[in-house]
């Protein structure tokens, strides 16, 4: 099989933030699994609207950091439809050795530790 493509590293982040907003009650609205479509998830919960932007980040770079100029957008977009915006970072690391790519062969590793609002 070999590496994992960029749009591959992104599913694992999206399935990841997907069950956890299924967990925390969130109906999806709409679900872009295009890393180029922002945002990711549409969803709604007690008719509270949220758009969440997934980003699947390489070790080593930080999960928590977010493109403050992409958010910012997708923020002001939020506004209009009167949702709040999230961003979920989800790093990824070979298990085997944080320093290797993601390979199919290998178990990987997520780091999430779960929304930021974006404010």
């Amino acid at each position: 099989m070999g590496l994992l493509t960029d749009q591959q590293l992104h599913n694992l982040a999206m399935n990841l933030v997907g069950k956890d907003l299924e967990e925390l009650g969130y109906e999806f609205l709409a679900v872009n699994s295009k890393k180029s479509k922002n945002p990711q998830f549409v969803a709604t919960k007690e008719k509270k609207l949220i758009f969440v932007v997934v980003r699947a980040v390489n070790y080593p770079d930080n999960p928590v950091l977010y493109d403050e100029e992409l958010m910012g957008k997708v923020s002001k977009h939020g506004i209009n439809y009167e949702a709040k915006t999230f961003y979920a970072g989800v790093g990824v690391a070979n298990s085997v050795s944080y320093e290797l790519p993601v390979d199919s062969e290998q178990d990987y590793v997520l780091n999430y530790t779960g929304l930021i609002e974006i404010k």
